[in-house]
Parts: structure tokens; C-alpha cells; sequence
């Protein structure tokens, strides 16, 4: 049974803010913290080392079912947030005993399976793509049977970055497709979710903070342009018609209500021909597509999540500037001379020791005059 959460309190600057997940966003999220006056501590398995740890005040290293660790981790800190969508429930409802989380239990039990966010998003009267649940081969067959043959097969739960994923074309191989997810069910819980492609025009994603009082305030949407799987450019904001970026924050809104969240919301949407949107996948908390915050907004996405988890006020969602946003993938960081002597570039490198194929070591963020 999740616990209800204790009623959000206003944290004055010199709390300890407890950070769930070690990576590049709990860093951001630490320095942007920092910045208000606000200590780090993080908690991960991996979190000896890692980009979080290295600008936190405390590191506890703890696996996510060291129910001791984890109440030591709790009362060692005022509130608790995450920069991972995938940490256990039940690590969560543990840490409710102790202190408050936000985004709560209900929202991961959400977001954390692919199945249950097309479901919810569909419940709401907002539209995905075509998709079918799969537990086998067979199930693969039958849902392109019923879709068509260009569909993408997704483990419903850990892919990203193109990750777990098998597209299934015309003379395509479900069974095929189905070994190479490596999802198979448990429990009798589908593994896989087959999703038909949709023709689009651009995929855009919104990004929401909403407050333990319920305010709120969106960001505008942007344009997301991906190589490999993988986020490559982010152009903010998106050129679209202003209709349809409306009808995108309205989406990432009612979304964010229904979850009731506290924190950030980064919703994917494709842009149909006609100007129309269709949810792709969500996740409560920052997103590699607002990084142009830190560096284009009167507030970021990251001091965002500070506010917001804080009980404090949201900051402005003003764009001071157009913005473009480049990934540094693997190799790209090496760049790191020539993208600190170029006039105007914004280099954000998120200290990784190692630089491999497809892994993000960092950004670069270029600012021009608003459109």
C-alpha cells in the first residue's frame, strides 16, 4: 500500500535536498540547487564517482532495497526527488515513512511501463499512437496483424535511447523481433508493447513543473531531432503553428494534473501532417530536450525541480533567447577545446571518466536573438 504523502513543507535555503540517481541530471539538478543555497545528497547504487556525486554534499552508495540504507539516506535529508524514472516503487514507498518524494509512487507506477502510460494517456481522451500489450512471439504476430506492418516492438519497461527496441517492417519477423527485445513477461505482465508508426511531421516534446499547490507553467514546446535512437538537437523553440504548440502544452498539462505530479514532466509528442499531436512517452522529471533551459530561461528545468520539490515558488518560464542544443555522444566531447573557444557557446560537460559509443558525455548550447 503506497503511503500518503506528508503534507509539502516550504524548505528554507540550507536543507538537504536527497537526489534518487547518480547521473548528468541529478548533477544539474544538484548545481542548480546550489545555486538557491541548497545542499545534495544522493543515493545510488553506482553512486561512488558519478557525475551527481562528484558536486553533491553526501553520496551514500546503497542498492535499492537496503530498506536500513535507505531510512539512514531518509532521515539525513529534508525532501527527496530523483533524476531516474525507473527507481523501484518500493523503494520509494519505503522512503515515505521517513520524509516526502517527489514525484510519488503513483507517478513511476505510471511512467515505469509502457502499457500503464499509453493506458493512462488514452484514459484522459489524449492520443498515441496504434499499440497492442505483448507477452509472446505470437502476440507480436497478432498485434501487427492488427496494426499493420510497420510497427516498432518495445520492452515495456527500462528502454531508452533506442535501447530494447526491434522495428518490424513489411515481410517483417515477429518472432525475430520478440528475441531481440529480450523481454519476456513475468507474472503473467505483458514484457513488450507493439506500437504502429505514425506518419509525422516533427517530434516535439513540452516540458511542465507543477507545484505542490497545484501551480503550474510549461515551457514551450521544442523540436527534437534524434541519431540513432538518440536525442541529437534540440531547437527551441519548435516551428510549428501556434495552434498546435498550444494543443501540446494542453496535453503536458492535463497530464501532469492527472498524475497529480510535483516536480517536472518532459512529454514526447509527434506532430502529424495536419497539425495535430499524439503522446509519445513522458518522464516525471528533467529531459535531455530542456537542457536549453540553463542557458536560454530566466529559470531552468533543473532549479524548476528545486522549487517545486522545495515548496517554493516556481520560477519564470521566460525564453530570454532562441536557443539550439547539440549532445556531445562518445567521441563528441573531445571537441571540448574547440566548443570552449567558439564566441557564444554554452559547454555543459557532465564529467564521465569514459567516452563510449552512443553514451552522453555533455552539451553545447548556442543562443540566438527570439524569433
Amino acid at each position: 500500500m503506497t503511503n500518503p504523502p506528508r503534507p509539502l513543507p516550504r524548505l528554507a535555503p540550507g536543507a538537504v535536498i536527497g537526489m534518487l540517481g547518480a547521473g548528468q541530471l541529478g548533477r544539474m539538478t544538484a548545481l542548480a540547487a546550489a545555486q538557491l543555497g541548497y545542499r545534495t545528497h544522493v543515493y545510488a547504487p553506482d553512486a561512488a564517482g558519478s557525475p551527481a556525486a562528484q558536486v553533491c554534499a553526501a553520496a551514500t552508495v546503497a542498492g535499492w532495497d537496503d530498506w536500513h540504507a535507505l531510512e539512514r539516506f531518509a532521515r539525513s535529508v529534508d525532501a527527496v526527488t530523483l533524476e531516474w524514472e525507473n527507481v523501484p516503487v518500493a523503494t520509494v514507498e519505503h522512503l515515505r515513512r521517513f520524509t516526502t518524494v517527489n514525484p510519488g509512487p503513483n507517478v513511476l507506477s505510471v511512467a515505469q511501463d509502457r502499457i500503464n502510460e499509453k493506458s493512462f494517456v488514452n484514459a484522459l481522451g489524449i492520443a498515441t499512437a496504434p499499440w497492442r500489450a505483448a507477452a509472446s512471439a505470437d502476440d507480436v504476430a497478432r498485434a501487427v496483424a492488427e496494426i499493420g506492418p510497420r510497427c516498432v516492438l518495445k520492452s515495456t519497461r527500462m528502454g531508452y535511447d533506442g535501447k530494447g527496441q526491434a522495428r518490424i517492417g513489411e515481410g517483417g519477423d515477429p518472432a525475430g523481433a520478440w528475441a531481440a527485445i529480450g523481454a519476456p513477461a513475468s507474472a503473467g505482465t505483458p514484457g513488450g508493447i507493439v506500437e504502429g508508426f505514425v506518419t509525422f511531421a516533427c517530434e516535439v516534446s513540452v516540458i511542465v513543473v507543477r507545484g505542490g499547490d497545484g501551480a503550474m507553467a510549461a515551457y514551450p514546446a521544442v523540436e527534437n531531432r534524434h541519431k540513432d535512437g538518440i536525442l541529437d538537437v534540440t531547437v527551441a523553440p519548435a516551428l510549428i503553428a501556434p495552434d498546435t504548440a498550444a494543443e501540446a502544452e494542453r496535453v503536458a498539462r492535463r497530464i501532469a494534473e492527472a498524475l497529480d505530479l510535483v516536480g517536472v514532466l518532459a512529454v514526447e509528442l509527434f506532430v502529424t501532417p495536419e497539425g495535430g499531436v499524439l503522446v509519445n512517452e513522458m518522464a516525471p522529471r528533467p529531459h535531455n530536450s530542456g537542457h536549453w533551459t540553463m542557458d536560454a530561461c530566466a529559470s531552468s528545468q533543473f532549479e524548476q525541480l528545486v522549487r517545486a520539490v522545495c515548496g517554493l515558488p516556481l520560477g519564470s518560464v521566460e525564453r530570454v533567447a532562441d536557443a539550439e542544443m547539440v549532445n556531445l555522444i562518445g567521441d563528441d566531447a573531445a571537441r571540448w577545446p574547440e566548443l570552449m573557444a567558439e564566441p557564444g557557446a554554452r559547454l555543459h560537460l557532465y564529467g564521465k571518466a569514459e567516452a563510449r559509443p552512443g553514451r552522453k558525455m555533455g552539451h553545447v548550447t548556442r543562443l540566438f536573438p527570439r524569433g
